[in-house]
């Protein structure tokens, strides 16, 4: 076997070669992590040019200041912190007619002009949901069958539509630029998965992928945990770990360049999430402030969810986890309005300002305080336990000069996808059934009729994106017509199917629907307009539907 000599030449260890590069050793030293060339003799030449890579590739001094900072954070007290002030949240109950229509036009507005772009945190992978893959390619078991992705792409599609057609301009649609960041674990699956399906109808310029970074998982004495000989153990610095990834991509400085004023950032496993909602937009420009967020009521007061609180009296917003409240703020009621005084849940609906964005993503690295989370990490020793460092997305609210909370209703805008079916909530099945019954209430206020030979309670209809983003414009294809749920009604002449069974865009018949977009005049395209804007759930078999 050749000799591959990494540094000093003298001669060590069982393979004879070379003892670890002098300075990277001293390196390691200074920061009290020599014990990652622990099993160095050990290690064939290429094991331990694999080592020595992966050492080279951290920074060794931000990584060291991350660790000092947050593990010397711990066991500190929460600051004091008060309930949200009433003023500080736009109700759903005190918004009027009027100012939802301003709201919805303002942001159509900026939307046409290219002020607004989307950021989508998918580093997440599936495994709770019994899925190797990225979370965003799950499908909740909808009629049409689309998954996490598809539907938000469409929504944007969609989006995009009625921005034109409020425009001056209505045959200029303006893209929504789409920034999704994914891990090392879900970025190639991610974008094979976008590439494949064609972007689900936007353009592939539209779409920029990004991943998060990584960092060492550590011991509770703050050394770094080796996975193998020759590898640290590294974890994705959670979903806040976009700040950093934003800038160090340099991908603020390209929503400068587009010229982008407003960022929309949600997190991907969320059936019923608005993307680029105009609404929220339309309130976060009228309100002029530099962050805001989706926040619902919490439905009890054990619900495990993070709630907005501000730090002491006059301070900013920020979020506090479930697991730092005491059981009395948990269950403390505001005696003036009956409500929990701790009642806004966080549910990763947030808007900022791009000038926000980069200050924060200043202020986090140099603070470098992470959260710390105590879990089993695969290690040389099998797993054992140790802690991963990670920033949340809602860590940028402490910086924020000025945070507006916007209540949405949770049977509208947060259906969860987290936990595999058989579990008490957030499950694909309950998700579903969110959509099926928002969408049959669309439906019904649209003037159509639903019959069902199952309770309606288990069943409901889908209606596409691609057709209607809030419910508006149902009412020429519903009203005075009646929609069976859950039988499905099979409508393969409506997508041009080829002979082999596939529609012209390669595409299943009973999926073509979530990638063709009709053309203005095409027979085709108005029978999809016709058949594919609603399909029922059967129990056994998920077929496109047509009344």
């Amino acid at each position: 076997m050749k000799e591959i000599v990494v540094g000093s030449v003298a001669p060590a260890g069982r393979w004879g070669a070379a003892a670890p590069p002098q300075a990277l050793l001293e390196r390691m030293k200074d920061y009290g992590q020599e014990g990652a060339f622990a099993l160095w003799d050990e290690l064939s030449p290429e094991d331990r040019e694999l080592l020595v890579r992966d050492i080279e590739s951290l920074d060794l001094s931000r990584i060291d200041r991350i660790i000092r900072r947050s593990l010397g954070s711990r066991g500190l007290k929460l600051p004091a912190v008060e309930p949200v002030p009433e003023s500080g949240v736009s109700k759903v109950e005190e918004r009027s007619p009027e100012d939802k229509e301003r709201w919805w036009k303002k942001g159509l507005k900026a939307i046409s002009e290219g002020k607004l772009a989307v950021v989508l945190l998918a580093g997440g992978q599936g495994t709770r949901l019994g899925s190797p893959d990225p979370k965003g390619c799950f499908s909740v078991g909808l009629p049409s069958g689309k998954s996490l992705f598809q539907l938000q792409a469409e929504r944007i599609l969609c989006v995009q539509k009625l921005a034109a057609q409020s425009s001056d301009s209505p045959s200029n649609i303006v893209p929504i630029h789409w920034y999704v960041m994914t891990s090392p674990f879900t970025d190639d699956i991610t974008r094979k998965f976008f590439e494949s399906r064609k972007y689900f109808g936007l353009e592939a310029d539209q779409v920029t992928f990004f991943q998060q970074g990584t960092l060492p998982c550590v011991s509770a004495d703050s050394r770094f945990i080796m996975e193998t000989p020759y590898k640290v153990a590294k974890a994705p610095d959670g979903n806040g770990g976009v700040y950093a990834a934003l800038k160090s991509k340099k991908l603020l400085e390209d929503m400068s360049a587009r010229g982008v004023k407003y960022v929309d950032c949600y997190g991907v496993d969320n059936a019923l999430v608005r993307v680029a909602d105009p609404t929220f937009l339309g309130y976060f420009i009228d309100k002029g402030v530099s962050s805001a967020a989706k926040v619902v009521r919490k439905a009890y007061p054990q619900e495990n969810v993070g709630v907005f609180v501000q730090r002491g009296r006059g301070g900013p917003l920020s979020v506090v986890e479930y697991s730092e409240m005491d059981a009395a703020m948990t269950t403390e009621i505001n005696q003036s309005t009956g409500r929990l005084r701790y009642c806004w849940s966080n549910v990763c609906l947030h808007m900022f300002t791009l000038d926000f964005l980069n200050q924060v993503a200043n202020s986090l690295e140099k603070d470098s305080v992470y959260h710390l989370a105590e879990k089993k990490i695969p290690s040389i020793h099998g797993y054992t336990m140790g802690l991963k460092l990670e920033q949340f997305i809602f860590d940028a609210f402490t910086y924020s000069p000025s945070t507006a909370l916007f209540e949405v209703l949770r049977e509208e805008e947060f259906a969860p996808v987290k936990n595999a079916n058989g579990a008490s909530y957030d499950t694909p099945d309950s998700a579903k059934l969110m959509l099926l019954r928002l969408h049959s209430r669309w439906v019904v206020a649209a003037g159509g009729f639903l019959t069902h030979s199952v309770p309606l309670y288990m069943t409901g209809v889908e209606v596409s994106p691609l057709s209607s983003y809030a419910g508006e414009n149902l009412e020429a294809i519903c009203r005075g017509r009646t929609f069976h749920a859950p039988k499905s009604y099979h409508c393969r002449e409506a997508f041009g199917q080829s002979r082999n069974g596939a529609t012209s865009d390669g595409v299943q018949p009973h999926q073509a629907a979530s990638h063709r977009k009709p053309d203005e005049g095409d027979r085709e395209g108005a029978e999809w307009k016709r058949a594919a804007w609603v399909t029922t759930l059967d129990a056994k078999k998920t077929r496109m539907s047509r009344e």
